[in-house]
C-alpha cells in the first residue's frame, strides 16, 4: 500500500496511524485543531477544542494499557515518569458498592491521567514514526473511483486540496459525517442506534498531598435513598493533582459550581469522596460534560460498501463513558485493523472482513453497557429477549464481587475488556456468586455450612 490516510488525531486515528505505518509506505493523519495551540501536544491540561469531553477523568483499562505498549514499548512507563500514575486493583485501587468497598485483588493495573496529558505523548511516539505525518485541514468529503474511495477532499491553510490514498481510515468520532459522505456518492449510509441514556458528570481538580484512604484510584457506584443512581471517580494525575468525576442521569445531573460539586462527594457514601470534599483544596471551578446518548454504526448490515474505508473509534461505537471503554475500545479497533492488514486482502476490495471481526468487539462492548443502562427507568428503546434474567444475573455478580475475591478477579476482567461478557454467565461464576450473595446475608455459622457444601 502506497499511502493512508487517517482522519483525525484522535487517541483512536493516532493508534491506527500506528498500525498502518507497518502496512502502507507514508501514513497521513488529518487533524482539523492545531494542537499546538491546544497544549496538548506540550502536554498540558488544556484539550483539544474537537475534544469537548477532553476536559473530563480519563482512565486507560488493563487491555487497551497492554496493547499500546506492544505497539509503543515503555509507554506506560513513560506517562509514569511523567506524572501519571499506574493503579493496581490489588492494592489502590477502591471499589466501592454502595459504599462497602470491594476485597482486593490484584493483576489489573490501569493508568490514570488527564486525557490530554495522554494523548500528548501518544502523538509525539506516533508521529515519531519515520513514514507518518500529520496535516491541519478540516475534511470536506472522500474521493471515488468507480466502486473504491480513492482520497480525501479536506480545506488546509492553502485552500481545498485532495490527498489521494489507497486506504481511507474515518476516526473523527461520534459525529462523523460518513453517512453523508457514503450518500453523496450514491453508497448507502450504515444503520445507527442510539440509546438515550442522558447522562451528565462533571469533573474537577483538587490539590492533595495524599490518596484519600490510601487509594491512588477509587470508583463509587450508590443507590441514593430517594432511589437516584450516583457515580464517582477519582485518581491521581500528574502534577501531584487529584481529578475527580461525579456523574448522575436525568435530572440529577451535576451543576455548575464547586460549592454542589463538593456537596455530592460529601453525599457520597465511599468515604474516599467525602474525605476529599473535607481536606482537598479545589483547583477552579468544576467543567460539566453531557452524554445525551450511546450510538453504534452497524456497517456489517450493509450489502453495498465501497473499498478503501474503514472506521475506528467513536465512529464505530460511542458507550456510557462511565464504564471508561473508550480508549480500550479503541485499542481493540486498531488490533482488528492491523489483523485485516496482515491477512493479505487488497484495500481494493471491501474491507467486510475487518467489520466482522470490529463487530465482535463493539458487540461485547455495547452488551456490557446496555445491559446495565437498560436498568435505569428513564433509559427507554426496547429490552432484549432475556434481558430480566440478565439484568438479575448481573446485579448478583457484581453483589457477589464486593466480597468473593474470584468473583471481583472475574469481573475486573471484563470490565477492563480482557475477557468477553459471557465469561461471567458461565454455570460456575453464576453459582459461586449466588453462595457468595448468601454468605453476605446469613449468620457466620450458616456461611461457614454454606461454604462446606
Amino acid at each position: 500500500m502506497r499511502r493512508a490516510a487517517v482522519l483525525g488525531g484522535s487517541i483512536a486515528g493516532l493508534l491506527a496511524a500506528r498500525v498502518l505505518s507497518d502496512h502502507a509506505d507514508e501514513v497521513v493523519v488529518l487533524e482539523r485543531d492545531d494542537v499546538a495551540l491546544a497544549g496538548a501536544f506540550g502536554g498540558g491540561r488544556d484539550p483539544r477544542p474537537g475534544v469537548p469531553q477532553g476536559t473530563q477523568m480519563h482512565a486507560l483499562l488493563d487491555a487497551g494499557r497492554r496493547r499500546i505498549d506492544q505497539w509503543f514499548p515503555g509507554f506506560s512507563a513513560e506517562l509514569v515518569a511523567g506524572g501519571a500514575a499506574l493503579a493496581d486493583t490489588g492494592t489502590d485501587v477502591h471499589s466501592y458498592l454502595d459504599g462497602r468497598r470491594k476485597v482486593l485483588v490484584g493483576g489489573v493495573e490501569m493508568v490514570s491521567a488527564t486525557r490530554p496529558f495522554l494523548e500528548a505523548h501518544l502523538r509525539r511516539r506516533t508521529l515519531a514514526l519515520d513514514n507518518l505525518r500529520l496535516v491541519n485541514g478540516r475534511v470536506r468529503g472522500l474521493t471515488f473511483t468507480g466502486d473504491r474511495v480513492s482520497g480525501v477532499r479536506y480545506a488546509g491553510a492553502g485552500g481545498e486540496d485532495v490527498l489521494a490514498a489507497d486506504l481511507v481510515v474515518d476516526a473523527t468520532g461520534r459525529a462523523s459525517r460518513i453517512g453523508a459522505w457514503l450518500t453523496e456518492a450514491g453508497w448507502p449510509e450504515p444503520p445507527m442506534r442510539r440509546m438515550h441514556v442522558d447522562l451528565g458528570y462533571a469533573t474537577a481538580l483538587f490539590r492533595r498531598p495524599e490518596g484519600p484512604h490510601g487509594a491512588t484510584l477509587a470508583q463509587s457506584l450508590a443507590a441514593m435513598p430517594d432511589g437516584r443512581l450516583r457515580l464517582g471517580t477519582l485518581g491521581r494525575v500528574e502534577g501531584d493533582l487529584w481529578i475527580v468525576l461525579v456523574a448522575g442521569y436525568a435530572d440529577d445531573r451535576p451543576a455548575h459550581g464547586i460549592d454542589e460539586f463538593l456537596l455530592r462527594c460529601a453525599q457520597d457514601p465511599a468515604a474516599p469522596f467525602r474525605q476529599l470534599a473535607e481536606d482537598a483544596e479545589p483547583i477552579g471551578e468544576p467543567v460539566t460534560y453531557r452524554h445525551p446518548d450511546n450510538r453504534r454504526r452497524d456497517f456489517h448490515l450493509l450489502d453495498r460498501f465501497p473499498a478503501g474505508l474503514v472506521a475506528v473509534g467513536d465512529t464505530m461505537a460511542s458507550f456510557n463513558p462511565i464504564y471508561g471503554q473508550g480508549m480500550s475500545s479503541a485499542t481493540m479497533h486498531a488490533s482488528c485493523l492491523e489483523s485485516y492488514l496482515g491477512s493479505g486482502r487488497s484495500p481494493r476490495d471491501p474491507a467486510w472482513s475487518y467489520f466482522k471481526q470490529v463487530r465482535a468487539v463493539v458487540d461485547d462492548a455495547w452488551q456490557t453497557s446496555a445491559l446495565n443502562d437498560l436498568k435505569l427507568p428513564h433509559v427507554t428503546g426496547p429490552r432484549p429477549r432475556g434481558f430480566k434474567v440478565a439484568s438479575r444475573l448481573s446485579d448478583l455478580i457484581v453483589r457477589a464481587s464486593v466480597t468473593d475475591p474470584v468473583i471481583h478477579r472475574r469481573f475486573l476482567a471484563v470490565a477492563h475488556m480482557r475477557s468477553p461478557a459471557r465469561t461471567l454467565m458461565r454455570p460456575g461464576t453464576l453459582l459461586r456468586s449466588a453462595r457468595a450473595v448468601r454468605r453476605q446475608t446469613t449468620t457466620p455459622a450458616e456461611a461457614r455450612l454454606d461454604a462446606a457444601v
